[in-house]
């Protein structure tokens, strides 16, 4: 262990296109490449130097730490794809009120319909949109803090768009989510493009929200109506991950355990619905005790995938990568011990200009402790989605992402990256 590892500095690196796309400045000065712009904004990483390795960071995510305040406004919307019929809950930002719904997280209430019915407007405003990770939901500590920065004197406004089951929100049909489902995202991207069509729209997804993100980036391609969008802690290739997970003891008993247990507990609170798709058999679930055993017992009857394998390697967004036309900011650590290392897609971000990878030696799965407790993500997270609303042009940026621009040098379109093996019928 070295001399500055030892001090709690982790080595920062970055992966990127030879020619990263320009972002032109508001201002008219000369434009900044997207690897410049996001070496500008990353600081020196210095975590707390007793949570050395990964594991340590992400053990430490269990310790009960200070509490960030926001607060939340919740509303359910009934999808409107007809593949994937039920009801979400999105929970927008609000100011503080007095006031508690016990059958929510904490801070959250829900809309009244009159009120909900004021809502849009003209302004420019700023707004996020943000993914949580897995079987998590809006009143993660991990979430707040990328937005406390943003919301708070910051200018902006963020919902969170609750994966369906998650956040203690309910299901009306007999699914869950899965780590591609980008149609509840979409609908809520066109929703708020048409009731606040001035406010520049960005994205933020954590762990498997970073995957979900991504796909629904490479889906969209340049009619992405999202400016940028940054990711954090994203499993990239799922069947990687989840092989890396099964080859130790701590991944397999710790980690794959105590996220299959989180999953089967969501899948608990929603057997009711569940237990109606004939595809499912209850009991066979409730014996699961890793996650990749949920993935086989529940997701890949489910959604139609014959093993938890064929699920992963069609869920995974290292190739939707490929297809992102829009600013992306990735950050992973290299001693993540979920979000493995390997799983890493550097050689793609090396194909896509539109893409900036930057890893740290330090900082585990969702972690980047500090001494203190703040988490060092949320200063590059946060400046990245700040400067790209002060600082570029978004009107020009996407003018140019239409036109093509940006997109000479990288690779001809022979290879599709966003074919699924899965077609789902469309009605």
């Amino acid at each position: 262990m070295d001399f500055w590892r030892l001090l709690g500095y982790a080595r920062t690196s970055f992966y990127n296109h030879a020619s990263p796309i320009d972002l032109p400045a508001r201002d008219s000065s000369k434009p900044v490449n997207l690897l410049d712009f996001c070496k500008q904004i990353t600081p020196v990483c210095r975590l707390n130097p007793f949570l050395f390795n990964g594991h340590l960071q992400t053990f430490w995510t269990a310790v009960k730490s200070y509490d960030i305040p926001i607060y939340y406004k919740r509303r359910v919307f009934s999808a409107e794809e007809p593949a994937f019929p039920g009801t979400f809950a999105v929970d927008f930002v609000v100011n503080a009120y007095e006031g508690a719904d016990e059958n929510l997280p904490p801070r959250t209430t829900y809309y009244e319909d009159a009120e909900f019915e004021n809502v849009g407007s003209m302004d420019d405003k700023p707004m996020l949109l943000a993914l949580h990770g897995l079987s998590g939901g809006s009143h993660e500590i991990y979430l707040r803090h990328v937005l406390r920065p943003l919301v708070d004197g910051g200018g902006w406004e963020a919902c969170v768009v609750n994966s369906r089951g998650c956040a203690k929100s309910k299901i009306t049909t007999g699914v869950l989510y899965n780590a591609r489902a980008t149609w509840d995202l979409r609908q809520i991207v066109k929703w708020l493009r048409k009731l606040y069509p001035n406010r520049p729209l960005f994205g933020i997804g954590f762990s498997l929200g970073a995957n979900i993100l991504v796909n629904y980036l490479g889906e969209e391609g340049d009619q992405c109506k999202l400016k940028a969008a940054v990711v954090c802690s994203n499993p990239w290739n799922l069947d990687v991950s989840s092989i890396a997970l099964q080859s130790t003891w701590l991944g397999l008993e710790v980690y794959s355990k105590t996220m299959g247990t989180s999953m089967r507990a969501l899948f608990e609170e929603h057997v009711d619905e569940i237990s109606k798709n004939s595809r499912v058999d209850v009991e066979r679930v409730r014996k699961i005790k890793y996650l990749f055993e949920f993935d086989r017992e529940l997701q890949g009857p489910t959604w139609g995938y014959p093993t938890e394998g064929a699920y992963y390697r069609d869920a995974s967004s290292c190739d939707s990568l490929l297809a992102v036309r829009v600013p992306l900011l990735a950050i992973n650590a290299e001693d993540d011990p979920i979000a493995v290392k390997r799983a890493i897609p550097i050689m793609e971000f090396r194909q896509n200009p539109f893409a900036v990878l930057c890893t740290t030696s330090l900082g585990g799965h969702l972690s980047w402790f500090e001494t203190g407790g703040e988490r060092w993500f949320a200063k590059p997270t946060s400046q990245f989605l700040m400067k790209m609303a002060q600082d570029v042009d978004l009107d020009k940026l996407s003018d140019s992402i239409s036109s093509g621009e940006g997109v000479a040098n990288s690779t001809p379109a022979l290879f599709n990256p966003m074919r699924r093996k899965l077609q789902v019928p469309s009605g």
